[in-house]
């Protein structure tokens, strides 16, 4: 190309120019860079135009790993992975060449800060240590007062971790701030090549406050951490907040606690792995075998249909856009940058859209025509955003002889694996402690009875939902409360009566009357009750030995007076205008026929629950929402077609399996890869009992024996016809 710069003695080509060199000739696109975000740089926006780097700075978000919609991404996806690899291979060479002339180096001078900005930081630590002395102070006091579902203590606490978690953001905003934009460390943090501005603020601002199990250090020694504080020392440095940062290096005690807070990440990594190596080898037996056919279904090796098309829509999401055969709008968006001529009419675009989304699914073909019609764009180049979007569907479509079984055990076994093992509760509230992350993951493929953590969100009907008074009622005829929950103390002569005394406050807090307790208990043979005014008096029938009478009142202490079983907390939230409730412990069944719920609209995270109430077809769409939300919880982004196939697989049989020994992998027809898996010996002597046959139909048996593997092009057998002996004098 002819250089950009003339004026000066040698014609010289801008970096723009040789960037545009390697991209091809008909890209279009736009983008704001992380640069852009990180700087108050004038290029805001990366743009590109016929294939030229018009301007924007390329920088991890342009050209990066995992990054969804970059320059790098549109090139494997609008044209194909040759073009990006060839691109991304041009642009290393010319990059690496660049930086061996320049250098690009970081050393310990650059986390320098000016003086007086490190005064500053270590003023801002210890005004949040007198706001935390203060707090202290009004907690003794008893001027504090707690939040919603937490004690005094813990209130205090969380208050405490939030205000020393402000003291280490702005000591590290600090540090950033005091570096300029031609800093090493914060070009590497601002382009995202490596680390964050937070690693900046423990180089050079403050480390912060350590942690384990997500609390701060306070146990080891009597009611202190280490014995070189004074017990009950409320200074933050006795709780591990360290002040110090690595480049000027942490103090002997800060040190410890630093250690401390690391070790722990080291044992969760030990044990999560091993956790998620086993889930990921329960997932890939289940699946294995399981593989897409020519009539688009997808079957297991005995021709059992687990989906009638996979993934709802058929289309490959490795081939896809980010779970989408295409990206429309991207299609529209490049076409708007080049398009010339009036607008399409409304029959012009009605008569393209006919002609080519007939092969369409039904939601892909109404995002298409929204879009369309919504473009602005000319008759032609309608026709050409449409003729390219059918070529990339048609392109994006599952092939037959696909392991998909395989392909989805490791895409959900990999993020398993990244998954953080114990996740923090959100600072503040804390009033449902639920399991998250991997935990809840293998609970969830598990197909357990009794999860670890059970919830419901139950919304009301109309007249409860409006009043506070009416919701709080309904609140109170759900949960639980057993005998044991309103007696103040129990006493008995282990031979001839029990009395119970019973706890007025309680009673009237969850409105139960001494006839409700009565009507409850009376049905009993086995004892007559007389009752004064808090008093139950149990008279047994027959004289009995202790041990019968102890039995007899821990069976009674037990007894369900009011309220649903199984559901322990109860808390009210508005939503909106509107009331509802939150429980801890799940019983559907039950909940569905309380007086001012409404029942259609009642969640558990107890997928078994569901199976048995609401049928299998709910189950498995509890099972999907249950998954994929653990996954984004933990920002993980998993194709929902892949979770599709695991709920489906776990619920075919028209009961919920686990995919585990118990369930998918232990019930598969074929012995050797039964026993290829988990109990080996008592499966095969069962199956020489039984006189069952192998098929060899599956991949592990084929595998075992050492046959070709009955998927992708082992799918297909070739035959050859052979003409008839030729006669060989001739």
């Amino acid at each position: 190309p002819e250089p950009k710069v003339q004026n000066s003695d040698v014609p010289l080509y801008t970096g723009k120019q040789l960037f545009s060199l390697f991209l091809p000739k008909d890209f279009n696109y736009t983008m704001t860079s992380k640069w852009s975000k990180g700087t108050s740089g004038a290029e805001k926006d990366i743009v590109i135009k016929n294939g030229q780097l018009i301007h924007g700075v390329i920088d991890k978000s342009a050209i990066g790993a995992e990054e969804p919609e970059s320059v790098l991404h549109r090139l494997a996806k609008d044209y194909d992975n040759a073009t990006a690899k060839k691109f991304l291979n041009s642009v290393l060479i010319i990059v690496k060449q660049f930086i061996t002339h320049y250098g690009f180096s970081y050393g310990y001078g650059d986390l320098v800060i000016p003086e007086e900005r490190r005064l500053s930081i270590l003023d801002d630590i210890d005004y949040s240590y007198s706001q935390v002395d203060s707090m202290i102070q009004s907690y003794k006091d008893g001027k504090f007062t707690a939040s919603r579902g937490m004690s005094l203590k813990e209130t205090l606490e969380s208050k405490i971790v939030g205000e020393l978690s402000k003291a280490r953001d702005s000591a590290g905003n600090a540090a950033d701030k005091a570096m300029d934009e031609t800093n090493p460390a914060r070009i590497m943090a601002t382009t995202g090549a490596r680390g964050s501005s937070l690693n900046i603020g423990q180089m050079a601002g403050a480390l912060g406050q350590q942690s384990r199990r997500g609390t701060r250090l306070d146990v080891g020694y009597n009611n202190r951490a280490l014995p070189h504080f004074v017990q009950n020392d409320k200074n933050p440095d006795a709780h591990g907040f360290v002040r110090a940062n690595y480049r000027d290096g942490l103090s002997t005690l800060e040190f410890f606690f630093h250690a401390m807070g690391g070790r722990e990440g080291l044992v969760d990594t030990a044990v999560r792995t091993q956790q998620s190596g086993y889930m990921q080898r329960r997932l890939i037996n289940a699946l294995e075998h399981i593989r897409l056919e020519y009539d688009n279904t997808v079957r297991d090796p005995h021709g059992h249909i687990i989906q009638f098309l996979y993934g709802e829509d058929g289309i490959d999401v490795a081939k896809s856009d980010h779970g989408e055969a295409f990206n429309i709008e991207r299609k529209i968006e490049s076409q708007r940058m080049v398009d010339s001529g009036s607008p399409a009419t409304e029959e012009q675009i009605e008569e393209v859209i006919n002609k080519y989304t007939k092969t369409f699914n039904p939601r892909l073909k109404e995002t298409v025509t929204k879009a369309i019609q919504n473009s602005n764009l000319s008759n032609d180049g309608i026709e050409h955003v449409c003729r390219q979007g059918l070529e990339l569907y048609n392109k994006a479509k599952v092939e037959p002889g696909q392991a998909v079984g395989i392909v989805t055990a490791q895409s959900i076994g990999e993020p398993g694996t990244q998954m953080t093992l114990r996740t923090f509760h959100f600072a503040g509230i804390r009033e449902r402690n639920v399991t998250l992350g991997l935990p809840r993951l293998i609970e969830l493929v598990d197909a357990r009875k009794n999860p670890n953590t059970p919830i419901m969100d139950i919304s009301l009907d109309e007249e409860s939902s409006t009043s506070k008074d009416a919701a709080l009622s309904v609140a109170k005829n759900i949960m639980q409360t057993r005998l044991s929950d309103v007696i103040l103390d129990t006493e008995t002569d282990y031979l001839t009566w029990i009395r119970f005394t019973l706890n007025e406050r309680i009673m009237k807090a969850r409105d139960i009357t001494m006839d409700d307790i009565l009507e409850i208990l009376s049905s009993s043979k086995k004892f007559t009750i007389e009752t004064s005014s808090m008093q139950l008096l149990m008279r047994l029938t027959e004289e009995s030995d202790a041990s019968t009478v102890i039995t007899l009142r821990d069976k009674l202490k037990k007894t369900l007076i009011k309220g649903v079983a199984n559901v322990g907390r109860v808390s009210l939230v508005q939503k909106g205008n509107k009331w509802m409730i939150q429980t801890i412990g799940s019983n559907l069944s039950k909940i569905l026929t309380v007086a001012g719920v409404a029942n259609t609209r009642v969640k558990t995270n107890n997928v078994f629950e569901i199976a048995e109430t609401l049928g299998i077809e709910a189950a498995r769409n509890s099972l999907i929402y249950e998954i994929h939300n653990t996954l984004e919880d933990q920002g993980l982004e998993v194709d929902v077609r892949y979770i599709m196939l695991v709920a489906d697989l776990m619920c075919a049989q028209g009961h919920m399996q686990q995919i585990g020994r118990h369930g998918v992998a232990g019930t598969k027809d074929s012995v050797l890869a039964r026993a290829a898996f988990e109990i080996t010996v008592p499966t095969i002597a069962h199956a020489a009992l039984a006189g069952e046959v192998e098929n060899l139909r599956g991949v592990t048996e084929n595998v075992i024996v050492g046959s070709d593997i009955p998927i992708g092009s082992g799918t297909v057998d070739l035959y050859m016809h052979v003409n008839k002996k030729r006669n060989t004098d001739k």
